[in-house]
């Protein structure tokens, strides 16, 4: 509501600037001979209204929708690039005031001209040095503050930093990452090499339907991260021309970016793992926070197919964990009481093996 409330002030103020532009520019317009002045006030009157029309129309498309995509862009930005920018444009904007001021006194017109091109080049220079190198302002410090002081804050502010997240091309089309990133476990920036980017669009573009499919999917989960993550989505052109794979370019890159991985696949799960990478297993995560039932607890289950061993029934509770219920064959199609007798966890999963109550009363 708030969103249609802002676009309608602007379609206003739009709509008011283009009437009051129509009106003088139709009154320096009357001056001319050609036209006669019997018309010129309907002149004015057509050209004020075909001018508010389009302020009415075209203000939202020249003012929100750049707004918000300038907003999203500096949401994707780390903070510390923004405030070295920042910086840097001012550091910039005062050393062109500087060099322009001997400029001013220049005869017209170049007196009047030149400090202002001066200057804007000097604010943009610092502002693009400070975008490109936002690490020559980070050993800045307020000079009130003590070394103490601020070798302290800056050991907390390390400490309490969050890592930066890697993102992998399994877990991107797996999708689970988008329900993750909504609840706020994940609080390090999450990072997408172009590496990773690009195997998804050649997934993507793959003649298996299946598998474009897949790579389709994980180009709208990218897509929604980018729109809807609470922590910032980063694409990097940061790339390991020595290393080949693309897993083993991930894990090279998480080492020098002291990052971790965020994945779903076995194999890359150990491979970093032994090399000292940090890795965070999605599947992991599901499996950690499904239900937990131990040997001797009572619950209902619907018994869907037949097991592999003799006179078994095999049903799934709500998140997906497989319940493998002995002497259930016969209660196939039905829900159960069944009472748990083992609990297995194995590289799948945990499995849940039980036995009906009282004949599956």
């Amino acid at each position: 509501m708030q969103a249609r409330q802002l676009k309608l002030v602007f379609r206003v103020i739009g709509m008011l600037i283009f009437l009051s532009a129509a009106i003088a520019l139709s009154s320096q317009l009357a001056q001319f001979p050609a036209i006669p002045e019997s018309i010129h006030l309907y002149v004015m009157i057509v050209t004020g209204l075909l001018a508010a029309v389009l302020g009415w129309i075209y203000t939202p498309r020249i003012v929100v929708k750049p707004f918000n995509r300038l907003w999203g862009a500096i949401q994707q930005v780390p903070a510390y690039v923004i405030v070295a920018a920042t910086f840097g444009l001012f550091v910039g904007l005062a050393l062109g005031a500087i060099a322009a001021y001997p400029v001013s006194l220049l005869p017209h017109p170049l007196g009047q001209f030149l400090p202002f091109f001066i200057a804007a080049a000097f604010g943009y220079a610092g502002l693009s040095i400070a975008i490109m190198r936002p690490d020559l302002f980070q050993g800045l410090r307020l000079r009130f503050l003590s070394r103490e002081l601020d070798e302290e804050s800056d050991s907390k502010v390390a400490a309490s930093t969050p890592s930066p997240v890697l993102l992998d091309t399994s877990v991107i089309i797996d999708g689970r990452i988008a329900d993750v990133c909504r609840t706020g476990f994940i609080q390090g920036e999450l990072i997408v090499p172009l590496f990773v980017l690009n195997e998804l669009q050649h997934v993507a573009d793959s003649a298996d339907t299946l598998r474009r499919n897949r790579g389709r999917r994980g180009l709208e989960i990218l897509r929604q991260l980018q729109e809807e993550s609470p922590v910032p989505v980063r694409l990097v052109e940061e790339d390991m021309p020595a290393v080949r794979e693309v897993d083993d370019k991930l894990i090279a890159l998480a080492k020098e970016m002291d990052a971790a991985i965020l994945t779903n696949d076995y194999n890359l799960n150990r491979v970093a793992e032994l090399q000292s990478v940090h890795v965070l297993n999605v599947n992991e995560l599901a499996n950690a926070v499904k239900t937990v039932l131990l040997p001797g607890e009572s619950f209902s289950i619907h018994v869907l197919q037949e097991g592999k061993e003799y006179n078994q029934g095999v049903g799934y509770l709500d998140d997906g964990t497989m319940v493998v219920v002995e002497d259930g064959a016969s209660f196939i199609g039905g829900t159960i009481g069944v009472v748990v007798t083992k609990v297995l966890q194995t590289a799948a999963g945990r499995m849940i093996f039980a036995r009906p109550v009282n004949g599956g009363d």
